[in-house]
């Protein structure tokens, strides 16, 4: 029988991350995702789990790394500027293919910007905020309860993929209060363990997977771990053919797999001759306006991004041939990739970026102009 509570979105993170199984957490605090600090601070110690507040962002990236080199399912918690000093790290995390979890929460910026008000202007920054071809998961909540189911799968696509992920979040979502249903379980993935004797384990191993096996350091399995191009073996490599091959799969490596990582809600998209796209904070409102617009007979249907790296342009073209408005609390970065599909003459935006929820109202005033 499923544990009904009255639960904020922060603290959802950290029972969601409780479950998952995480046993390590490195942090420094910041507005507005510190409650995730404060709860692992309380919580993890008694599941046998440390937390370690470090000096910076920077360091904490680099706690959460080594902790998962050593088996330990890890996660670490900041916003803004800190996201932005985890970026170095989280690129090795990338090239070192190490499983963790890292939570945005997103508010206001440029640099210090709004502190303790909500925007969605990290989407670019997710996905490109660290150097080079790379792929990266990033999933985004709009209910405390998918704070929960989220920070789960992310850990489970963490493991399976053997891939940092990036729960992106809001203010509004983080500090939202609602009911939600703590299921008795749910899927719990573990990286795959090497099948072979210490002597012939290939840590980066060019399987029909793309996915190798991860063996924890300080059970016998010896082998390099760097953020220079590497070989098979983890060791630096400039051989022209190497560095090819190995981009080649890090880059590749999520594509077989997209089916199952890419999640989309669609409601009433079949007869719609506009569909609405939002995510995280939005997205709530935005389906408000869609049902008000549906009253009024206005053809309207919503799209909401669950996943929203890798992009899912697939389940977006199979809903092609329509009107798109893109509804999000930045400049308009979520709505470049959808014009990329489609063009700008199909394509409108609806855009606030001053630290204020957008809300039903301006949404339908909006589709009562473009559609």
């Amino acid at each position: 029988m499923s544990d009904i509570r009255l639960m904020q979105g922060n603290e959802a993170v950290a029972e969601g991350a409780l479950a998952a199984g995480v046993l390590f957490y490195a942090g420094y605090p910041i507005t507005p995702s510190t409650e995730i600090a404060e709860i692992m601070a309380e919580k993890l110690p008694r599941c046998g789990g440390t937390f370690i507040q470090m000096e910076d962002e920077i360091g904490s990236m680099a706690a959460v790394i080594g902790a998962s080199l050593v088996g330990l399912k890890s996660l670490t918690a900041t916003s803004g500027p800190g996201f932005s000093l985890k970026q170095e790290n989280l690129g090795y995390a990338v090239a070192a293919e190490i499983p963790c979890v890292i939570v945005n929460v997103q508010r206001g910026g440029p640099s210090t910007g709004l502190p303790t008000s909500p925007a969605q202007a990290d989407i670019m920054q997710a996905r490109w905020g660290t150097h080079g071809d790379h792929p990266i998961i990033a999933l985004t909540p709009s209910s405390v309860q998918e704070c929960y189911e989220l920070t789960v799968k992310a850990f489970n696509f963490a493991e399976e993929f053997r891939t940092p992920v990036i729960l992106l979040m809001d203010e509004v979502v983080a500090h939202l209060r609602e009911k939600i249903l703590i299921p008795e379980s749910m899927e719990i993935s573990n990286r795959k363990k090497p099948s072979v004797p210490p002597g012939e384990y290939v840590a980066y191993e060019n399987n029909e997977s793309m996915i190798p096996a991860m063996a924890n350091f300080g059970e016998g399995y010896r082998y390099h771990v760097t953020g220079l191009t590497h070989n098979e073996k983890g060791l630096p490599t400039g051989n022209p053919m190497v560095v090819k091959k190995f981009l080649q799969r890090l880059s590749q490596k999520l594509d077989p797999y997209l089916e199952r990582i890419q999640i989309v809600e669609e409601i009433n998209a079949g007869d719609a001759e506009l569909i609405v796209i939002a995510y995280g904070c939005s997205a709530r409102s935005s389906l408000e306006a869609v049902y008000l617009a549906r009253q009024e007979g206005l053809k309207v249907g919503f799209l909401r991004f669950i996943t929203i790296w890798p992009f899912p342009n697939k389940q977006l073209i199979r809903l092609s041939n329509r009107k798109y408005l893109v509804v999000e609390m930045n400049c308009g970065q979520l709505a470049g990739e959808v014009e990329k599909l489609f063009g700008f003459d199909r394509v409108d935006r609806l855009n606030r970026m001053d630290g204020e929820l957008i809300t039903p109202r301006e949404i339908l005033e909006r589709i009562r102009e473009v559609i």
